[in-house]
C-alpha cells in the first residue's frame, strides 16, 4: 500500500460551503436550463422564502453607475454575510441579527464639518433620491456577489454638512451594543468597529450609502439600516448599521488595520497583484458558481477610480 501525504491546500482554493450545498441545483441548472429556470433557479426574479419579507422601496430611479450582470440571488446575499458583530460564521448574522433593532436610528455627523448634527435616519434620507445601483462585491477572502444595491451618493450627504478646508480623511463607526450583538462577546476586532476613506474617495460618485437591496430595505445581516458601499475595494471597507460619520484632518485607525496591518491595508482596493499573506488574491469565486474566476483590477472600475490613485505604490499602500 503507497500512503501519499495530504496536499497543503490553500484555504482560498476549498470549494466554499455554500457552492458545496448547493451543487444539486447547479448540475441540474446546466443540465436542463429550461428546468432550472421554471423552478425558480433564475437569477433576479424571486426571493428566498425563508427570509423574512422586507419592505418594499417606492419610486427607485435606475443609477447610470450599474452594471449589466446577473444578480447574485436575494437568498445569496441574505445568507452568506461577514458581520462579525452577530458572529464569525458566515450564517451566523442572519440567524442571530433577527431581532436586532433598527428604529429609531441616529447617525451623528461630526469633526470638521461646518453642519454638524444629530440626524434620525428618516430626515438624513429626507433630501436624497434613491436609486438602484448593481455593484459587484468582492470579499478578501477571494469570494464574490453582484447585488442590487439602493442608496445615494455619499458625496450628496457630505457636501449637505459643508467638510472644512482641513478635513483630509471620513471616518465610520458601527454600533456596538451588546446586548443586541452577540459577536461583540469575542475579542478578535477592538470594538465598535471602525472604517475610513480618503476624502476624495467617499466625494467619488461610485461611494454611495446604502438603506435597501432587491428593491426592499435593507435587512439587518446585510447592514440595516445603513452602510456604506464601496465597490473597488474588499468588502470589509463597506462598513455596515453606521451611527456615526466623521471628518479629520489625519487617517484613522481602522478595525481590520489594528487588528493585523501587515494583512489588511487602508486603502484595501482590490489588486489581484497584491496577495493576502495566507491566499491569493488572482482570482475569485463568485457565490452561485463552481467554477473560480479571474479578479480584475479595482474590482473592474479602474476605469472610473484609478486616477484617485495616480503615482501612488499600489503593493505599498495596499
Amino acid at each position: 500500500m503507497i500512503i501519499r501525504n495530504a496536499p497543503t491546500i490553500r484555504s482560498s482554493e476549498i470549494t466554499d460551503e455554500n457552492v458545496y450545498l448547493r451543487r444539486r441545483e447547479f448540475i441540474l441548472a446546466a443540465a436542463v436550463p429550461a428546468l432550472a429556470a421554471a423552478a425558480g433557479f433564475a437569477r433576479g426574479v424571486t426571493l428566498d422564502a425563508a427570509q423574512p419579507a422586507q419592505d418594499q422601496i417606492p419610486n427607485l430611479r435606475k443609477s447610470a453607475y450599474t452594471l449589466n450582470e446577473e444578480w447574485n440571488t436575494y437568498g445569496d446575499i441574505t445568507s452568506y454575510n461577514n458581520f462579525y458583530e452577530f458572529g464569525t460564521d458566515k450564517a451566523d448574522p442572519a440567524r442571530n441579527a433577527k431581532s436586532f433593532r433598527v428604529k429609531p436610528w441616529t447617525v451623528k455627523i461630526d469633526g470638521l464639518v461646518n453642519k454638524p448634527a444629530d440626524y434620525q435616519l428618516e430626515d438624513l434620507l429626507k433630501p436624497h433620491a434613491l436609486e438602484e445601483r448593481v455593484y459587484r462585491l468582492r470579499c478578501v477572502e477571494a469570494w464574490s456577489m453582484v447585488i442590487p444595491w439602493v442608496g445615494f451618493a455619499l458625496a450628496d450627504l457630505l457636501k449637505r454638512v459643508e467638510p472644512s478646508s482641513q478635513a483630509k480623511f471620513v471616518e465610520f463607526t458601527t454600533l456596538a451594543d451588546r446586548s443586541q450583538m452577540p459577536g461583540l462577546r469575542s475579542a478578535i476586532l477592538n470594538w465598535p468597529y471602525v472604517e475610513g476613506l480618503r476624502l476624495d474617495e467617499a466625494m467619488h460618485p461610485l461611494t454611495i450609502l446604502a438603506v435597501g437591496l432587491y428593491g426592499r430595505t435593507l435587512p439587518n445581516q446585510n447592514g440595516a439600516p445603513l452602510r456604506l458601499v464601496v465597490p473597488w475595494k474588499y468588502g470589509f471597507k463597506s462598513i455596515k448599521s453606521i451611527v456615526r460619520i466623521r471628518l479629520v484632518d489625519k487617517q484613522p485607525t481602522t478595525a481590520w488595520v489594528a487588528y493585523g496591518p501587515q494583512e489588511y491595508g487602508f486603502y484595501s482596493n482590490v489588486n489581484p497583484q497584491v496577495d493576502h499573506p495566507r491566499w491569493s488574491q488572482g482570482s475569485e469565486r463568485r457565490i452561485g458558481e463552481f467554477f473560480k474566476r479571474k479578479t480584475l483590477m479595482f474590482n473592474g472600475y479602474g476605469d472610473q477610480v484609478a486616477g484617485l490613485y495616480a503615482g501612488m505604490d499600489l503593493r505599498r499602500n495596499f
